[in-house]
């Protein structure tokens, strides 16, 4: 059995092996980032994992013996190079030891079921052996998700067999689907018909439904179309004790949500099989235009009014300055006509006391029918006056819907150099906004260093509030880059969780926010968390580690 199916990414890296990433013009972004962090040295990765050292798998004779007694032939897999791809995400410090072939705690066997029922007999073998179990869709997880935590012996689900589309109901505008189903996959099948999902986080191209629902996702047009837990009608939820099948119901005052307390949960309750999703029809019209402030804190009061006069934007992301500037070195350097046009372009925004290298581009998209989408914008073009933003056109936002997956792929650019790079994402209420954003920003740079490059943007908008989403690259500390990453982590979520900020907006908890969890809900809401997980999972075999606080998480260990 291959290692990877076609949606799988390369090992190494973001995407496909026939995925890359093409700078526009890389004499004038690596100029860019040589000013700012001098020069590195390039970090060298292993050419295949063919020979990578793994401990070898903790499962007995007897263990292999009932877990091949569930599963179609050749579906458990104890290979090294599996095993190995199957214990990390897509974290900077899972690349990190991905390229040097370091897996410090390999699973034990990846093992395929191919329906429900194959499923939920290997959680009764894995509850009867004592083997925690850990599902894994896309492996896209940037937050410790799928990796094994402890010295238990361990098992990972490849959840690929089960991700066939089942039904639509056209009447209800609702989808039911298997959770290994991806993105791509999802949206293939329902569009024909006439609907979206509307929902496009960045690893949207390698990501599953069930992974979506089990760490809360976001997607980048979630302003308008709402978070993954506002799709959710209902999940099939799978234990060692049997199946959960939540009622198929548009809305209910049954006592507390069971629905939403899967979304979220991480494999911590059960394994997701199945969920009905409810659908938006697909927009007719798409508009996305680029927009010039003179700084983040003008654009982000335009954003707050915005969403304030109820309307609801396909993408409202803003660029602080930093990040203005970093995607103005991404860019291709205009020439000819296009120069010109350019020179002309900065010569009217100066005249408005604009200029893009110290102000921050808003990139904001209207979808649906025509005579909504011609509403929403004229609301938001008042609000867009008001606050002295000139418009930019429709260039800037084709330009970003072209890009909008491919960040990752420059990150593997970027470590190929010997540059620490990584994200981070939290949110909180309008009126502590900027403050949030500046502490945080400080806390990043002066864990950095001055060789360091920290830059942010407003990527989801509520009423009440948004999220802050921050990129920041430093030169790698040779030898101790994972404890270089660390430190920085530690200063950056410290900041958040101490100024009221979310311990996470969309990348959810896994085991690296798993000790601020304490702090972040308090002594009672880490005690209920803890509860309700003995409860449900009393020899604690599902994906343990993850998201739920053991007694002795604190953020300070």
């Amino acid at each position: 059995m291959t290692i990877q199916s076609a949606n799988r990414c390369k090992w190494w890296g973001w995407g496909k092996d026939s995925e890359s990433f093409h700078l526009p013009d890389p004499d004038q972004f690596w100029a860019y980032i040589r000013d700012r962090l001098g020069e590195t040295k390039p970090s060298p990765r292993l050419d295949s994992l063919s020979n990578v050292d793994v401990r070898p798998s903790q499962l007995s004779a007897d263990d292999l013996k009932e877990l091949t007694r569930v599963c179609e032939p050749g579906g458990v897999s104890t290979d090294n190079t599996e095993r190995a791809i199957f214990s990390l995400g897509k974290g900077y410090k899972d690349l990190v030891q991905m390229r040097r072939g370091l897996i410090p705690n390999p699973t034990d066997a990846v093992v395929r079921p191919e329906s429900e029922a194959q499923l939920l007999e290997l959680l009764r073998v894995a509850a009867q052996r004592q083997l925690a179990v850990i599902p894994f869709g896309g492996g896209t997880s940037v937050v410790g998700g799928v990796e094994p935590t402890g010295e238990r012996k361990t098992i990972t689900l490849d959840m690929s067999g089960l991700s066939r589309p089942i039904e639509i109901n056209r009447e209800s505008a609702t989808a039911v689907v298997q959770a290994g189903i991806m993105g791509p996959d999802l949206e293939r099948y329902i569009r024909p018909a006439g609907f979206t999902l509307g929902h496009f986080p960045q690893s949207f191209m390698h990501s599953t439904v069930g992974g979506w629902i089990a760490t809360r996702s976001a997607g980048q047009n979630s302003t308008k179309y709402g978070a993954i837990e506002k799709h959710v009608q209902s999940v099939r939820l799978a234990h060692p004790e049997g199946i959960l099948s939540t009622p198929e119901v548009p809305a209910a005052a049954a006592g507390p949500d069971l629905v939403q307390m899967i979304t979220g949960s991480e494999g911590a309750l059960g394994v997701i099989t199945q969920a009905v999703l409810r659908l938006s029809a697909r927009p007719k019209v798409r508009d996305y235009r680029g927009y010039l402030f003179r700084s983040f804190a003008d654009g982000v009061q335009a954003a707050r009014e915005i969403i304030q006069a109820d309307i609801a934007p396909a993408l409202l992301r803003l660029s602080d300055e930093h990040e203005t500037e970093s995607s103005l070195a991404l860019r291709a350097t205009p020439k000819g006509t296009a120069a010109a046009i350019e020179r002309v372009g900065r010569w009217y925004l100066g005249r408005k006391g604009l200029d893009l290298q110290t102000g921050a581009i808003m990139i904001l998209g209207f979808e649906g029918s025509e005579s909504a989408v011609r509403h929403e914008r004229a609301v938001a073009a008042k609000v867009l006056k008001r606050h002295g933003a000139a418009s930019l056109g429709s260039g800037a936002g084709r330009a970003w819907r072209r890009g909008r997956f491919s960040a990752p792929h420059l990150r593997d650019m970027v470590l190929d150099r010997g540059i620490m790079i990584d994200t981070l994402e939290t949110s909180t209420t309008w009126d502590r906004y900027l403050d949030l954003h500046a502490t945080v920003h400080d806390a990043l740079r002066d864990a950095l260093g001055e060789r360091s490059v920290v830059m942010a943007h407003l990527s989801h908008s509520y009423t009440d509030g948004g999220s802050i989403y921050y990129t920041f690259l430093a030169p790698q500390e040779e030898g101790d880059e994972i404890e270089q990453w660390e430190r920085v982590k530690a200063a950056a979520t410290t900041a958040i969780v101490s100024n009221g900020g979310a311990l996470s907006h969309h990348h959810s908890i896994g085991s690296e926010h798993r000790a601020w969890i304490r702090d972040y809900l308090g002594e009672e809401g880490a005690r209920w968390l803890s509860t309700i997980k003995r409860s449900l999972d009393p020899d604690n075999i599902l994906n343990p580690g993850k998201l739920v606080p053991e007694p002795d998480d604190t953020a300070a260990k």
